[in-house]
């Protein structure tokens, strides 16, 4: 690493981190990963995600040293006010580090190595889709596959929430017409377990978790399709009291994956 001081906000080396607030609507951000505080950093590192600098105040970039050290890369301190100035908001968290996007992996390497899929019918919310999969790497879940209508997991607050860990789970979008393409998932030998509240549904405790299974997960409000329900083997629900009629869909998934990978 390189350890460039700066005192100067408008400088021009730190655009990757200027004006953040809306940076995940803005097309001009698309070609970016952003990470913020020392425990994602960290992960974004060791990702797949090529690093190409990093901004914090001195404390923080201290404790990442021997992670920055080896890489060929600028790392420019700054007081904390100038790094709520470049940003635009408070940065509580003291550092942030960008990278360059890759292509996803393809979906037929994905459906050939995993054992355990998430795949996501029209999660809009960036901090939901993080979350999610915070609790799929907690519960070892081995890739995400979303819908076309889905957000962009690599969203600076999806990653943020997160943890890093969505620079770890490996995802793509499926492909094709939207739930047929839920047959390549069925045709690679998954058995397709559909979250529901509704109260037809048998309890997830009953089902018995086949060798490679795929929990599939819709928005909060509209939960999945009748479309993409009716392409499911199965139909399952978390059973809670009465007057409780659904759970945020990343509680929802934490439980089905802790169930389905014990």
């Amino acid at each position: 690493m390189r350890l460039v001081e700066v005192n100067d906000p408008a400088d021009p080396r730190l655009t990757d981190f200027r004006d953040l607030s809306d940076a995940d609507v803005r097309p001009d951000r698309r070609g970016i990963v952003l990470a913020e505080g020392v425990s994602v950093v960290e992960r974004l590192v060791s990702s797949r995600y090529p690093v190409r600098c990093v901004l914090g105040v001195p404390a923080r970039v201290a404790a990442l040293a021997t992670v920055l050290q080896p890489l060929d890369v600028e790392v420019y301190v700054a007081d904390k006010w100038l790094l709520s100035d470049v940003v635009g908001f408070r940065v509580t968290r003291g550092v942030l580090a960008s990278a360059d996007r890759l292509a996803p992996p393809p979906v037929q390497q994905l459906l050939q190595d995993a054992r355990s899929l998430a795949i996501l019918e029209g999660l809009n919310d960036f901090e939901n889709i993080g979350a999610l999969f915070r609790n799929a790497a907690a519960f070892g879940v081995e890739a995400v596959l979303l819908d076309p209508h889905c957000a962009d997991p690599l969203y600076r607050r999806s990653v943020r929430v997160s943890m890093g860990h969505v620079l770890r789970v490996p995802f793509a979008v499926l492909a094709g017409a939207w739930p047929g393409s839920l047959q390549s998932v069925r045709e690679a030998g998954f058995r397709l377990l559909a979250l529901t509240p509704h109260p037809a549904a048998p309890p997830l405790a009953r089902a018995h978790p086949p060798d490679r299974w795929a929990v599939l997960l819709g928005a909060e409000g509209p939960g999945l399709s009748e479309a993409a329900l009716r392409r499911a083997d199965e139909r399952v629900r978390i059973p809670m009291a009465p007057d409780v009629d659904s759970l945020n869909v990343a509680t929802a998934a934490a439980v089905a994956f802790s169930w389905l990978g014990g």
